[in-house]
């Protein structure tokens, strides 16, 4: 296998882009679960135990750094991939077919991706970086000390334009998502018409929760609400 043709040729910057895709919707959903702790019973020390476990277990710390190499691989292809198709539609014709019929999103990647990179940035300022490199307040569970994290996201989610920021992040990367899924999946072959529409529906109803639950956490502790699940815990 020629390897560079997988970072040079145009479908194969569509594969790296499908599977790095692929990689980062596995952290989303790790990461959403974590997120969810807020949400249920001792919410404080658990939502704490879980980012801490997170943060030290050396399996996941190594995790991350593929995490980081896939963000950048799927950010450098995508815009990589981004310029050709401009380039392309510059030497054969203004408007396609496709252009017309495709949906605004779909046309829009570039855009989306670019909004959600910088709101990806203020995330890890506001979070990875205290949490790595100190700054945070420190909570002792059962004699164990533990970052207080949550502590950190209540003071950070007390200010207005933060929680718009995030809303409008979690907006921008269902949208991604609601087209990178699906075209992800036609990149790797998976269009067997029995299971291609399952695969598209599991995509949009993805695309539809998984932002949907990032965005009620800075909402929930903007405006104070509090879940009735008081007799519900998650593992952590």
């Amino acid at each position: 296998m020629n390897w560079s043709l997988l970072f040079s040729s145009s479908i194969g910057k569509k594969i790296v882009m499908a599977l790095t895709g692929f990689f980062l919707v596995v952290f989303l959903v790790v990461h959403c679960y974590v997120n969810a702790n807020i949400f249920f019973a001792n919410a404080e020390e658990n939502f704490n135990r879980a980012a801490h476990f997170m943060g030290t277990n050396m399996l996941i710390r190594i995790t991350e750094i593929g995490l980081f190499a896939g963000f950048i691989l799927h950010i450098v292809q995508g815009y990589k991939l981004e310029l050709q198709n401009r380039g392309s539609r510059k030497t054969r014709y203004a408007v396609t077919a496709g252009n017309k019929t495709s949906k605004w999103y779909s046309r829009s990647m570039a855009i989306l991706g670019t909004l959600i990179l910088l709101f990806l940035i203020i995330h890890l300022a506001h979070f990875w970086v205290p949490s790595r490199f100190g700054g945070l307040e420190e909570v002792y569970y059962d004699g164990e000390k533990f970052h207080n994290l949550y502590l950190e996201m209540k003071n950070i989610f007390a200010a207005p334009w933060v929680v718009i920021v995030y809303v409008l992040g979690c907006i921008s990367l269902s949208w991604h998502l609601l087209h990178g899924v699906q075209s992800a999946a036609q990149t790797l072959g998976w269009t067997n018409k029995n299971f291609f529409p399952m695969i598209k529906n599991i995509g949009i109803v993805f695309s539809i929760l998984i932002p949907l639950i990032f965005a009620l956490m800075p909402l929930a502790l903007y405006f104070g609400l509090q879940l009735d699940l008081e007799n519900i815990t998650l593992l952590f």
